[in-house]
């Protein structure tokens, strides 16, 4: 099975590709082999290499910087997938969009459903929304295009709050965390799993159009910070955590307007994909064991 993979640079894109399951032809992309804000070039991409699927791993994830640049999170967010759909419907196969919990508005306070209406706050959730707008709207309901949101996404490589943390934790003696947002960390090692079984099965059986995946559990970051330091001192990959301490949204201003609750009721996907959550502790202990050290 040949997969076109973007954002093969990404901490998603290296686990995808460190994972790739026998009998894969892996055709991995960065932004440099594909610019996903050339809608052209992702048609091209399709007609060139012909693949089962298009794996959309790579994003505009730039949350804050994308309320200064619309347009250009847009093309990536909305245009590149809704390339990758036009050509695949013509050429045949199928597309895995991975998209995000920042098309909720955050503000129900219970897991969202993967069947909900999209309600973003910014630039970023609104370019993400499109994408799974025009991913739907061009396969409709044959199965041939996929929606995976995930959330928090943290890995041993690539830029992401668990790295952040633990340079910080070796850095500083004290840290201040946002403690009023709500969600759950995902391990790009399962992350990528969930990808891979994706594949792999829907040829077989009917898989809901869109698909909700994170690991188990919910935390702040707050929480995550302070397991961070914690787990990071076990493994001796710092000497002594920083004490952090609690703040609110409102003490840490951003120029994107972030959801405070956005838990993502990933049962039904659990079932679809026959594969069990793990705790976000365990998974977390799993992506710094697999660090290196600051």
């Amino acid at each position: 099975m040949k997969v076109l993979l973007t954002g093969a640079s990404g901490q998603l894109g290296q686990a995808l590709i460190a994972s790739a399951p026998k009998g894969i032809e892996l055709v991995a992309t960065s932004r440099q082999q594909l610019d996903l804000a050339d809608a052209e070039a992702c048609r091209g991409a399709v007609e060139q290499h012909q693949p089962a699927w298009v794996l959309n791993a790579g994003a505009y994830t730039a949350v804050d910087k994308a309320e200064s640049e619309p347009e250009l999170a847009h093309a990536v967010n909305a245009g590149a997938p809704e390339a990758f759909a036009r050509a695949l419907a013509q050429q045949g196969g199928r597309l895995l969009q991975i998209s995000t919990d920042y098309v909720f508005n955050g503000t129900q306070g219970t897991p969202y459903q993967p069947e909900q209406a999209r309600d973003p706050l910014g630039v970023y959730g609104a370019s993400k929304a499109a994408g799974e707008t025009a991913v739907q709207t061009i396969f409709g309901a044959g199965g041939r295009g996929l929606v995976l949101r995930t959330s928090w996404v943290i890995g041993p490589v690539g830029k992401n709050f668990a790295l952040t943390m633990l340079r910080l934790h070796s850095e500083r003696d004290q840290l201040s965390v946002v403690a009023d947002q709500v969600g759950c960390p995902t391990s790009t090692l399962n992350l990528a799993q969930a990808c891979w079984q994706t594949l792999q099965i829907a040829g077989d059986r009917e898989l809901p159009a869109v698909m909700h995946w994170s690991d188990a559990g919910a935390a702040s970051w707050y929480d995550v910070a302070v397991a961070v330091g914690r787990i990071g001192a076990e493994l001796g990959l710092i000497s002594t955590p920083a004490e952090v301490h609690p703040i609110t949204t409102a003490d840490y201003p951003t120029s994107a307007e972030r959801p405070a609750y956005a838990l993502l009721d990933c049962t039904t996907t659990r079932a679809a994909l026959d594969l069990n959550g793990e705790h976000w502790l365990k998974a977390l202990r799993d992506v710094l064991q697999q660090a290196k050290a600051p």
